[in-house]
């Protein structure tokens, strides 16, 4: 696929794959890293509107930047309330965020219940009440939506012309209905209407884990750029691997751990690269083997010599 930079609002990203934002997963470090790689637009994983304004430390701890990312920060929100959403805009906690995205796709049960997330595809008026309430707090807003709850309810073309004229400068677009969650094809023909839709830019989302992946989903939608969720999870170094650019798994994955602990702490650390070093070596042999052991690790130097046995 062709790179190039996308302008998002004045905002311009180094190229036109970014990381998807991955609940559990897509912290300051994680974020960094996939940059350094290639990706040219990283968001932090979802963050309530409500719990910032209720100050919840929980929520705050999500927004971390890390010192050595020199992208452009961006911050992605769910919630169903406008008044929230611009409170949580224009709070402190955001004032290093210039970009908000919004979450209207989230399949999970407990985020559609609360009317947030995927629910808000069968709420046109109020998902622009949420993109307009963000445009008046001042921030550059972006929507992430899927083409609809079920294959008799799509609402690719009409979301996307009501995200433009409520002010939204991007969107993305995950190719997979509600009811699909992280499974299925993925529809090109429909992320290519929303394309057809609007002027601003589009982003296809849904079953990028490899170069030729990323290629035939934008080739196959026309698509501005790609962005990339799973897959990075599975090989951080994806973008560079769509970039063709030269990298070494074995210290990627090193200087991960360390980062993680000198950011997050020890505990933390462990735990959460234990995830990821199982996710690194999915598919190799004997992983199911090595998986056992790695969840038996309670120290990030042996993840460090682990890594370092491992990864190839």
């Amino acid at each position: 696929m062709t790179t190039k930079k996308i302008d998002i609002g004045g905002y311009v990203t180094k190229s036109n794959l970014f990381l998807a934002p991955l609940a559990g997963y897509s912290n300051s470090v994680f974020r960094r890293m996939c940059y350094d790689l290639g990706a040219g637009m990283t968001f932090t994983e979802m963050v309530s509107a409500k719990g910032l304004c209720y100050n919840s430390r929980g929520t705050a701890e999500l927004l971390k930047i890390d010192p050595g990312y020199d992208g452009v920060n961006a911050c992605q929100l769910f919630g169903s309330d406008p008044k929230f959403m611009k409170s949580a805009a224009e709070s402190e906690y955001l004032e290093d965020f210039p970009i908000i995205d919004i979450n209207m796709g989230c399949p999970v049960p407990k985020i559609y219940k609360n009317g947030e997330g995927s629910a808000l595809l069968s709420d046109l008026p109020l998902a622009s009440k949420l993109i307009k309430a963000v445009v008046s707090a001042g921030k550059v807003c972006t929507v992430k939506y899927r083409i609809g709850l079920t294959d008799k309810f799509l609402v690719t073309e009409d979301f996307a012309k009501m995200c433009e004229q409520s002010g939204a400068s991007l969107i993305t677009v995950h190719g997979r209905t509600r009811d699909k969650m992280y499974s299925g094809p993925v529809n090109f023909d429909e992320i290519r209407k929303a394309k057809e839709a609007v002027k601003i830019p589009v982003i296809a989302n849904g079953g990028v884990f490899s170069k030729e992946d990323a290629e035939k989903l934008v080739a196959e939608t026309g698509a501005d750029g790609v962005m990339v969720a799973r897959g990075a999870m599975y090989g951080p170094w994806i973008f560079s691997d769509i970039l063709e650019k030269v990298y070494n798994k074995k210290e990627i994955v090193i200087s991960q751990i360390k980062d993680t602990r000198d950011t997050f702490g020890e505990r933390f650390a462990y735990v959460f690269m234990r995830k990821m070093l199982a996710f690194y070596i999915k598919g190799s042999r004997d992983a199911a083997k090595i998986k056992r052991a790695l969840f038996s690790v309670e120290s990030t130097d042996v993840l460090i010599e682990m890594a370092g046995e491992i990864i190839t």
